[in-house]
């Protein structure tokens, strides 16, 4: 069926793992340092702040270009003719919300735990906020600029991607988007501070890594994300 088909190019998209790949171009797997995370922000620190915002910029397309195209073919698929779609399988229905939604949770789920490198992958902050930007582009900007402002703000990642996360499921619940595109938002944010969990010990002990703006450092064997 098509939906099946679209559904396993949306893991297949998410599973796309972009810091592992960048990190391989420098001549190291990046599961090896840091936090062992191949985020954008693992990547920063362990390669250069040039190669992690180039991580951040693919994981983020990753997320909004497949949530785009899902939503492309549901709208094309409701406006066009039937003869435009005879080619495909007779009983296929035009994808709702709940069929974009569960191609969102498995772009996430495609990121953070890709079947190209052992399961293993980023905290799905990026590629989060590039759903989010395609489902409403008002909270996605809102979501952003907390988390750019938190970041600078106290110069570490985790703590501004967790708050951000509880921003996003707030805002998004304040909006007139459809239920379901509010319940994948809410689970959305769980999955990223649960992915998380790690860097609440380092918060607490005072050991996460700070984050410099200004200086393209390299902090290998320190945990971060």
């Amino acid at each position: 069926m098509m939906e099946l088909s679209l559904l396993i190019l949306a893991y297949f998209i998410g599973s796309i793992p972009t810091g592992y790949l960048v990190g391989r171009s420098a001549g190291l797997d990046i599961r090896e340092h840091g936090s062992g995370s191949t985020g954008a922000a693992n990547v920063w620190r362990t390669i250069g702040k040039d190669k992690g915002i180039f991580v951040f910029g693919i994981d983020l397309i990753k997320g909004t270009t497949t949530i785009l195209l899902i939503q492309s073919i549901s709208e094309l698929k409701t406006t066009s003719s039937p003869l435009f779609f005879n080619s495909f399988e007779a009983n296929i229905q035009p994808q709702n919300e709940w069929f974009v939604v569960g191609a969102a949770l498995l772009v996430i789920l495609g990121h953070s735990y890709s079947c190209w490198i052992d399961f293993k992958g980023g905290k799905s902050v990026a590629t989060g906020l590039g759903i989010l930007l395609a489902f409403n582009w008002i909270v996605g900007l809102g979501a952003f600029s907390f988390w750019l402002a938190t970041v600078v703000m106290w110069r570490t990642t985790s703590i501004g991607s967790i708050l951000a996360a509880i921003a996003s499921s707030s805002l998004m619940l304040c909006t007139h988007s459809p239920v379901a595109y509010k319940l994948m938002v809410c689970v959305g944010s769980l999955l990223i501070i649960y992915r998380h969990r790690s860097n609440f010990d380092r918060l607490w002990q005072g050991t996460e890594l700070k984050i410099n703006f200004f200086e393209s450092d390299r902090h290998e064997n320190i945990s971060t994300d």
